[in-house]
């Protein structure tokens, strides 16, 4: 199975991106500032819909919508694996866009051992952290330690999609 197009514009919508001039720009991730041409990359540069600009990238030019995407997809190629390979349970399309928007927002190694996915493969699974797939699902809110209303946003967000 691999992300539909429906979940690669949620994707999208939820990631964000930041276009000047008609091309997507490098920003700030945490504060979603574009970062000046000529002003060192922050930890957390991105571009697009959330790539995390490498060493040696250079967009300094910024990028079209087509190049946008390539990144997005060639980045959830990741997630698509992690799902893939942890989620041993029948889910739908729908569940599988989910859970690789969560996995590409949270990271592959939170992904794979995040209670969700024990949730997810054993029915019988319980957690008195979490009670539910919702709460352990809704617990990755924080950054920096803090509740983050966008990330409250989002993870209601793809449970709605997860559900649908």
């Amino acid at each position: 199975m691999n992300i539909s197009k429906n979940g690669i514009e949620l994707l999208k919508k939820l990631e964000g991106t930041i276009i000047r001039a008609g091309k997507h720009v490098v920003y700030d991730d945490q504060t979603g500032a574009p970062v000046l041409s000529n002003a060192p990359l922050p930890r957390g540069a991105t571009i697009g819909y959330g790539h995390l600009v490498k060493p040696g990238e250079n967009f300094a030019n910024g990028i079209d919508e087509d190049c946008a995407t390539k990144l997005l997809r060639a980045d959830v190629a990741v997630a698509e694996r992690a799902v893939r390979e942890n989620i041993t349970a029948q889910i739908n399309q729908n569940q599988f866009d989910a859970l690789v928007i969560f996995a590409y927002n949270i990271g592959t190694k939170n992904f794979v051992a995040s209670t969700v996915v024990k949730y997810i493969n054993d029915p019988n699974f319980h957690s008195t952290k979490y009670p539910t797939l919702d709460s352990a699902w809704c617990a990755w809110c924080k950054s920096s330690g803090r509740v983050m209303p966008g990330l409250v946003r989002r993870r209601e967000s793809e449970l709605k999609s997860f559900y649908s």
